[in-house]
């Protein structure tokens, strides 16, 4: 897949950013089938909403890899805000085990560019980080 330039009114962009968030205590939630799968249909839920494209994503037993390619016109920070805040309420909300939690995700996240790189090299990335011990 080419990489695909994001075009408005006013604004031609192509900015692809990695961000990479774990749960408290680094938890892992995502030992849990059913808590992975859920979580992956919320991001795509907000990702629609928000207008932002997923270019890769995965949940490794205790973090999670996006790949996102977001308007320039966009808050890094909201974005994130928003996908950690939805999927906090609601994963606390369906699963019980995790309804104690007063929250579900550290406060802190990585965000980096990923600068010139091919939509295959991420989705290359992303999934090679789960066979990685």
């Amino acid at each position: 897949m080419m990489n695909k330039y994001r075009r408005t009114k006013t604004t031609v962009s192509l900015i692809h950013y990695h961000f990479v968030f774990f749960p408290r205590y680094r938890r892992k939630i995502f030992l849990n089938t059913k808590v992975k799968e859920c979580f992956k249909e919320l991001v795509q839920e907000i990702c629609v909403e928000l207008d932002v494209s997923i270019v890769a994503m995965a949940c490794d037993k205790d973090h999670v890899h996006l790949f996102l390619h977001i308007s320039p016109t966009f808050s890094l920070a909201d974005t994130m805000a928003k996908i950690k805040g939805v999927t906090s309420k609601r994963l606390r909300e369906e699963f019980p085990h995790l309804a104690y939690l007063p929250s579900l995700w550290i406060r802190s996240d990585f965000v980096s560019t990923a600068g010139n790189v091919s939509s295959e090299t991420i989705k290359h990335y992303v999934e090679s980080q789960k066979t990685r011990g």
